[in-house]
C-alpha cells in the first residue's frame, strides 16, 4: 500500500527500483568480499570459499593424507568443498534475503528464482 492508499505513480516506481538495484549491487560487492569455510573429517580438510563461491584455499592436514586410501582423502575434498558451498549458500541467504523479500512475489516473498 501507498501513502494516500491511491497507487504509485511511474517516478515513484522508478525511484524504488533505482534504490532496490543499488542495495541489491551492495550486497553482492558485500557477498565477493567476504569468506566462509568448510570443512570434512573433523577438520582434516577445509575448503575456503567468496561468498560469491570462489574456491580460494584449500588445506589438507598431512594425518588426512593415506598414499594406500585416495578414496577417502578424494571424498574430504569433496565433502569440505560441499559444506564450504552450502556456507555460501546460507550467507547468500541472509544477506539477499531481505532484499529479495522486497520484491514481492510468492509466498515466501521471493521472485521464485534459485537463490532470491
Amino acid at each position: 500500500m501507498f501513502p494516500g492508499g491511491g497507487q504509485p505513480d511511474l517516478s515513484q516506481l522508478m525511484k524504488q527500483a533505482q534504490e532496490m538495484q543499488q542495495q541489491l549491487v551492495a550486497a553482492q560487492e558485500e557477498l565477493a568480499a567476504r569468506e566462509v569455510t568448510g570443512t570434512a573429517g573433523g577438520g582434516l580438510v577445509s575448503a575456503t570459499m567468496t561468498g560469491s563461491g570462489e574456491l580460494t584455499a584449500l588445506t589438507i592436514a598431512p594425518a588426512a593424507v593415506d598414499p594406500e586410501d585416495l578414496e577417502t582423502l578424494q571424498d574430504l575434498v569433496v565433502a569440505a568443498v560441499r559444506d564450504a558451498r552450502r556456507a555460501v549458500d546460507q550467507l547468500a541467504a541472509d544477506t539477499m534475503g531481505p532484499l529479495a523479500g522486497g520484491l514481492g512475489g510468492g509466498p515466501g516473498g521471493g521472485l521464485g528464482l534459485p537463490g532470491f
